[in-house]
């Protein structure tokens, strides 16, 4: 990992300049920033599985040890206290030494309650930024996560470093690894779970480190948006397959999604349809142009699709009007990537976190922001065929301009879904996901 030492310094350069305009507009002189720490199953003594503070995994790729500290100001060098326990039950992280180590001040902890030592002593002016409000309580911080220094921050984190952006390609190419084999195994008629055995092993992420809850659905559960469970037993027939998976690297997402048919023409040629809408708006993410506007587009695209199958007797530019492509294509285009899946700052207007929320006929839209350079978006456009929702509009007087039978051909498939991660550039775009040969 040395290759990243060069755009880490410098990330922590940005960091660092961030830190100092967000403590001047509260005031303060510092923020002290936790890991997070393991939290136990009701009525058990296990433990869920550990997620890593984002605003933590911001400065370092520390992601997996739990009770660690930050202590940034902004000018000085941060301080990380790494807590490193005598251990016989469980693995002992050794002591840190990679690319990123000599840009920090390291104190070795060993026992997480302990910590009160190593941080300052006068808290007056600091602020926790975590998730464990009595823990910075007891600790004696007053400040704790102010609105003023998280809405700078989480408006700022849209615009990537240089090693963010080569954490995210490296993420995409792990996630291709794993799209390209649970393909495979969906072409062989494997059961959902096999096929998700199939990405675990081929990206070398177990259920724990990607980034969400793979969503593998085959046939009619393509059609359920967050599909989170897997079959363990191959349907007799496979028919479609829809399979949205990322993957992780130093912290950062991939966020990917491809669907594919086994032997229908009728439905691959759908897809094709749908990848066209994709790749068309991954084209219109440009400098200047509001996010939504990507997301009418998108509407547009699923439109002519619905007038081209003849799902629909209407016009194109009559069905967006009728407000019929909301139940065939019901979420939002696409969100921010980068830390988080859904990385946040989406939905403000300015730094000081003014809402900007999403339309009214589109409430499910994750980003209203202006496009910019150095933004990493998704472009996921769908369509799909949705029992409750088409319940719901053959409610309506919409019904009659539906060519029901067409729809009930399609429905055993499911649905689409066919996401890329984008990096918009001040003069191109960089599609990380397309640019590794996944089709």
């Amino acid at each position: 990992m040395t290759h990243h030492k060069a755009t880490y310094e410098q990330h922590i350069e940005e960091l660092q300049a961030r830190t100092r305009e967000a403590l001047q507009r509260e005031g303060l002189d510092g923020l002290v920033i936790h890991s997070g720490q393991g939290k136990r199953l009701f009525l058990d003594d296990n433990h869920y599985p550990f997620k890593v503070n984002p605003q933590f995994k911001a400065w370092l790729p520390v992601i997996d040890n739990p009770n660690c500290w930050l202590v940034v100001n902004g000018e000085d060098k941060p301080t990380l206290i790494f807590y490193r326990p005598e251990d016989f039950w469980h693995k002992v992280p050794p002591e840190p030494n990679d690319f990123w180590t000599d840009s920090f001040n390291i104190v070795l902890l060993q026992q997480a309650d302990a910590v009160e030592k190593h941080l300052p002593y006068d808290k007056s002016r600091m602020a926790y930024i975590g998730e464990y409000i009595e823990v910075a309580k007891a600790l004696g911080f007053d400040n704790v996560n102010p609105d003023r220094v998280l809405h700078y921050l989480h408006y700022q984190r849209a615009y990537k470093t240089d090693y963010e952006l080569d954490c995210m390609r490296e993420a995409n190419k792990l996630a291709v690894a794993g799209h390209r084999a649970a393909e495979q195994a969906f072409r062989e008629g494997k059961s959902e779970f096999d096929i998700n055995l199939a990405y675990a092993a081929a990206c070398r992420q177990g259920d724990n480190d990607v980034p969400y809850t793979s969503i593998v659905a085959l046939n009619e559960h393509a059609s359920i948006l967050h599909y989170m469970q897997c079959d363990n037993i191959a349907p007799k027939t496979s028919r479609s397959f829809l399979i949205d998976a990322g993957a992780t690297y130093n912290g950062y997402a991939a966020d990917i999604t491809r669907t594919y048919s086994q032997n229908s023409s009728l439905f691959a040629d759908l897809i094709k349809a749908v990848d066209n809408v994709t790749l068309t708006l991954a084209d219109s993410l440009k400098p200047g142009v509001a996010y939504t506007d990507i997301h009418l587009l998108a509407h547009d695209g699923i439109a002519q699709i619905l007038h081209d199958t003849g799902v629909v007797n209407l016009k194109p530019q009559d069905i967006v009007e009728a407000g019929i492509t909301r139940t065939f294509f019901p979420h939002g285009i696409g969100h921010f990537l980068g830390l988080q899946v859904h990385d946040v700052g989406g939905l403000v207007n300015d730094d000081r976190g003014t809402p900007k929320t999403a339309p009214e006929d589109h409430p499910f839209l994750r980003c209203t922001r202006v496009v910019e350079p150095r933004q990493v978006f998704t472009i996921e456009p769908g369509l799909y065929f949705i029992e409750s929702l088409l319940r719901d509009l053959k409610a309506t007087p919409a019904s009659k301009y539906i060519n029901w039978d067409t729809v009930d051909k399609y429905k055993p498939f499911g649905g689409i879904r066919i996401e890329d991660n984008i990096i918009v550039h001040r003069d191109k775009n960089e599609n990380m996901t397309r640019d590794l040969d996944l089709n």
